[in-house]
């Protein structure tokens, strides 16, 4: 198989590495989701990680608390994620930085664009931890603007369906499947796949989307080398 895509940009969820736990880390998904990433990393592409936190904290949990403060917690959740995927990944040899958006230099090197592009020269896989290190922000929001940032070819975003539809499939037998999409459409039809503010980041600097479902077997892969799968959003 050859791949599409020259440099990638991958959201995970962390409730997809809870697996059907829906809490913590759960060992066999990420082992699965590795295996796939080091043969993505074989064929020569570079990768960014963007990990969400929802698997240890979600918003603030139906509490009272302060905004600000739920998002930073939000925050220290992705870099344990993040902290467990290198650990993975580089137990399967292949060489992997966190970055932060948020200083905390003795677990990871501050979120530098430059230094993650040299990274990826050096043939590094790096996770970037802390979404954009402002609240109010989603971790979508924050892969969108790295997808931007590092001139990413594609942002991949693996969730728990194979892809956008017009209404909840688990709500809805006969929930209609968009196979193309534009960033339009999601804004104006005001789907959930991803945040108003991340597909706007997207269409203005023209970084397609592809959504597909994670579990599905060799989905990054598949992804990478371009075949007919999921939800693909872009400006045409």
């Amino acid at each position: 198989m050859q791949p599409k895509y020259k440099r990638i940009l991958l959201k995970l969820s962390g409730e997809a590495l809870a697996g059907e736990q829906r809490f913590g880390l759960n060992e066999d998904v990420i082992s699965a989701v590795v295996d796939q990433l080091v043969k993505v990393h074989e064929m020569g592409v570079e990768i960014a990680l963007v990990i969400g936190g929802g698997n240890f904290w979600r918003g603030r949990q139906g509490t009272q608390m302060d905004r600000t403060t739920a998002d930073h917690m939000g925050m220290l959740a992705t870099v344990m994620n993040s902290l467990a995927m290198m650990d993975a990944i580089e137990r399967k040899g292949i060489p992997t930085r966190v970055q932060t958006a948020l200083n905390m230099i003795s677990v990871a090197e501050p979120y530098v664009l430059r230094k993650a592009l040299h990274h990826f020269e050096k043939g590094r896989i790096v996770i970037m931890a802390c979404g954009t290190g402002n609240p109010y922000c989603s971790t979508d929001t924050a892969a969108a603007q790295r997808a931007c940032e590092i001139n990413a070819d594609v942002l991949l975003m693996a969730k728990n369906v194979d892809g956008i539809y017009d209404s909840d499939p688990a709500k809805n037998p006969n929930a209609k499947k968009y196979d193309r999409l534009t960033f339009s459409d999601i804004v104006n039809k005001g789907l959930k796949a991803m945040d108003a503010t991340a597909a706007t980041m997207c269409m203005e600097n023209d970084v397609p989307v592809l959504a597909f479902a994670l579990n599905d077997k060799d989905s990054i892969i598949r992804a990478v080398c371009g075949e007919n799968l999921g939800t693909l959003i872009s400006n045409e």
